[in-house]
């Protein structure tokens, strides 16, 4: 298991585990971040990641990613 900063460009990764505050798990999960589900990393930029999460391209910021797990 490894964080979502780690992730290659343009690899199909698995969500294992999301971790943080209740709040933030649950802002995660409506972005498409849940346990089983398939993220793309698009690019990354400083850290900050931009991945493909259920038919939707999103950016999170790199303190976001190191709390999703692949």
């Amino acid at each position: 298991m490894m964080p979502l900063t780690m992730a290659k460009e343009g690899e199909v990764n698995i969500v294992k585990r999301v971790s943080g505050k209740a709040e933030t798990k649950k802002f995660l999960e409506s972005l498409g971040f849940v346990v089983g589900g398939e993220v793309t990393v698009i690019s990354q930029i400083g850290g900050n990641v931009i991945v493909n999460v259920k038919d939707s391209r999103v950016a999170i910021g790199k303190d976001m990613a190191n709390k999703i797990m692949i």
